[in-house]
Formats: C-alpha cells, structure tokens, sequence
C-alpha cells in the first residue's frame, strides 16, 4: 500500500494547467489586440471574398475557447463561470497597469516614446474595455450551450457540444468587442467592422473546427492521466 501522497492531486494539476492556458491566451489577445492586419481580396471564380480588416487577438482567441470546453468538460459549469470572472478581474488588472504606464513620462532616451507607447497601449485599452463586456456575455452563453448539448447527447458527441459553444459564444464576442474596441474609437468605420466581424468570426469559426481534433488529444490524454491516478490511489 502506498502512503499517501503531498502536494496537488492530478485533477489539481490539470485544473491549474488549463486555468493556465485560458487566462494566458485571454490577456495576450487584449495586449496585442490593437494590432491590424488586412487579409487580401480572393476571388475563386463563383465565389469572391473581399480584403477585410482584423485584429491580431484573433490569433490566441480560439484557444481561450478550447481551454473553455476542457474545463467545462472535467470541472463542470461553477469551474468555468470561477475563471471567466478571474479573467475579467485579471483583464481589468492589465487596463489600470496599462493606464498608469501612460501617465508615466518617457525618459528621453528611451526606444520607445510616449506617442508610440500611447499608439498602441491606448488601443489596446479600447480593445480591453470591449473584451470585459464581452468576455462575461459570451462566456456565459458559451458554457450554457456547451451543457446543453451535453445534457442531450447524454455525453456523446465531443465534437458537437465543443464546436456548437464556440459558434454561439464566438458570434457575441466578436461583434461586440469589435465595435466597442474598434468603431467606438472610430478606428474602423460601421461597413468596414461588419465586413470585418464577419470575416473575424468565419475565421474563428474555422479555427474552432479545425482544432477539434486537438480537443479529441487532449481529452483522451486528461482520461489518461486522471486513470493512472486513480489507478495509483487503489494500489
């Protein structure tokens, strides 16, 4: 018999891990959200899709999403409402650090000036204003969804609980957070931020789908890992 063992169980480590991966990529899309990049006109003959503006956070935002889903999956709903109002504290943290770090004068030989500082990390606040409303909406309905689907297919269908969420949840965050962080600041004008939502959320959207098989890996490697604990605690 083994004697019982110190420090945090297995389900703990997994917990803090994911936890981990959600709020990194959370904050990370808010800092590095003000940051534009245009995706050039395609045009395939029957179908034609036009140059359209986004936001780098778009990059890290689906696996915000994913992170969502394992723990809603392992941890159930009072886990992830837990995280998401610790994001959205955490986020707040970020808007004050980056409010105080413009009130600071720039020495005069620093590599970076005031106006470029401002450029981007007032931008950045815009976009961070925009995630905290819709960050708590879309997370919401987000786990909500997710339940739901699990609740019907009685905890079959991986797949469609984790990608029916995360096209609801991602439509409201989208839209919302582009127009308080974007238009509202009157960065992009109303037909510029539909034309981009829209595109952002196709993109998200098939992100979501394509990862999926990256959810399937870490959901049999989490089975994994909690069974070899299990396993070692009846020894």
């Amino acid at each position: 018999m083994n004697p019982p063992r110190s420090g945090p169980s297995r389900r703990d480590t997994i917990f803090l891990v994911l936890v981990g991966f959600f709020l990194s990529n959370a904050i990370v899309a808010e800092i590095i959200g003000g940051k534009l990049f245009a995706l050039p006109e395609v045009d395939l003959g029957l179908f034609r899709f036009p140059a359209v503006i986004l936001s780098i956070g778009i990059l890290p935002w689906p696996i915000v999403f994913l992170a969502t889903d394992l723990v809603n999956e392992y941890f159930g709903k009072p886990a992830v409402r837990r995280i998401s109002f610790l994001a959205v504290a955490m986020i707040s943290y970020v808007f004050v650090v980056l409010f105080l770090a413009r009130a600071v004068p720039t020495w005069q030989g620093s590599a970076v000036t005031d106006i470029a500082f401002r450029q981007v990390a007032g931008q950045s606040m815009w976009i961070i204003v925009g995630s905290i409303v819709a960050f708590l909406v879309s997370q919401l309905v987000d786990v909500a969804v997710f339940t739901f689907f699990r609740e019907r297919t009685g905890g079959r269908l991986l797949w469609l609980r984790a990608t029916g969420s995360t096209a609801v949840s991602q439509l409201i965050d989208t839209f919302v957070v582009q127009y308080i962080g974007l238009v509202m600041p009157g960065v992009l004008t109303v037909e510029q931020y539909l034309v981009g939502a829209m595109s952002s959320y196709a993109y998200k959207l098939a992100i979501a789908i394509a990862i999926t098989p990256l959810l399937y890996v870490a959901h049999e490697a989490i089975d994994r890992y909690l069974a070899d604990d299990e396993g070692s605690a009846h020894q």
